[in-house]
């Protein structure tokens, strides 16, 4: 007889058994030049040092740590080690290098992704001139691509949401968790890089209240929760998460296989994939959740201002201006509008 693979829980089970010898390889040498301090690398890594003493976000970070780790890939390969040698026509020169540049499928880069890498190089270049460490900056007058309008994505219907949601197999304990963590999504309306911060103490399961910490801005704020999203929540942190709890969970509310808290990379993965598999004829990810969330509300006649709140938004345009809003007023809206707000009886 054949044997079944492994799925769910069993499957998870089993990761736990290997949890401890769970890890990788050492990091790789990038191989950049930091024969001395006042290489672009040496440089490079004191600005991010930097960065951190000042309390800049772990994701800021990162971010600009991937966008100067192309340039000076493109750099190394000119023979372009310091700062010295950088000029505005080679940062042009480096501009039109993105500009033509195709990824593995073919397609060039996003503009915000453009932006994104030549804004890092400016941020690096004004901190050295403001240090002392350059005379002139090369990056100043750069001429950025032009920001993209930013539009939002038509939002699900009801009937859409409602098919993702069922999607996790809840006679698993790992479905039980995937159908809280969509519940969660839908309900609040809170990103991905909030979901994976959030701890057990942060949910108020009484009041119906979800504290998000360092939100955008590093801004913490306060959030109803549905009844429904309640319902799923309290049969995860009843059924399922006891059997993924391990010394390494800390108070992290969501935990994988191995017991550790969920990442960004992976709840992103996930959502997206769940949204494939519901046939619904729409990609996405946690952000159509989200979206969704707000625009459902507001067409059952929620104030704007309640949904900035909701969402943590300074401004939903930019003529508009973000209004504060009691806890009290917005857990009063939000049990009157949103589909979920009450466990159907």
């Amino acid at each position: 007889m054949s044997r079944q693979p492994q799925r769910g829980y069993a499957k998870a089970r089993h990761m736990r058994g290997h949890a401890d010898r769970k890890g990788g390889f050492a990091a790789t040498p990038d191989g950049f030049d930091r024969s001395d301090a006042f290489t672009l690398a040496s440089l490079i890594d004191e600005w991010f040092r930097w960065l951190e003493e000042r309390n800049y976000s772990p994701r800021t970070i990162e971010a600009r740590k991937w966008a100067l780790r192309t340039f000076l890939q493109w750099a190394g390969e000119r023979d372009l080690q310091r700062p010295g040698q950088i000029t505005k026509p080679i940062l042009e020169s480096y501009q039109r290098w993105l500009f033509r540049y195709r990824k593995a499928d073919g397609k060039p880069l996003g503009v915000t992704t453009q932006r994104g890498r030549l804004g890092a190089i400016q941020n690096f270049f004004t901190w050295l001139c403001r240090d002392n460490r350059l005379t002139a900056n090369p990056a100043a007058d750069l001429d950025l691509p032009r920001k993209p309008q930013k539009t939002l994505p038509r939002s699900l219907s009801v009937e859409d949401v409602h098919a993702i949601l069922n999607l996790p197999d809840v006679t698993d304990p790992l479905g039980i968790r995937d159908r809280a963590i969509l519940e969660l999504f839908y309900s609040t309306g809170i990103r991905r890089s909030e979901c994976v911060r959030i701890d057990v103490d942060d949910l108020d399961r009484q009041r119906g209240l979800l504290t998000v910490r360092k939100g955008k801005g590093q801004k913490d704020r306060v959030v109803p929760v549905g009844e429904r999203a309640l319902h799923w929540l309290d049969k995860y942190l009843e059924k399922t998460r006891p059997l993924l709890d391990t010394p390494r969970s800390d108070r992290a509310l969501f935990l994988s296989g191995y017991g550790e808290r969920l990442s960004r990379g992976y709840i992103g993965n996930w959502v997206r994939r769940t949204i494939d598999k519901a046939g619904i004829g729409r990609a996405g990810s946690c952000h159509l959740l989200r979206h969704s969330c707000a625009t459902h509300m507001l067409e059952n006649g929620a104030d704007i201002r309640f949904i900035q709140q909701l969402l943590g938004h300074a401004r939903l345009d930019t003529t508009q201006i973000y209004t504060d809003v009691s806890i009290v007023q917005l857990r009063e809206v939000h049990a009157r509008t949103h589909p979920h707000a009450r466990l159907a009886k």
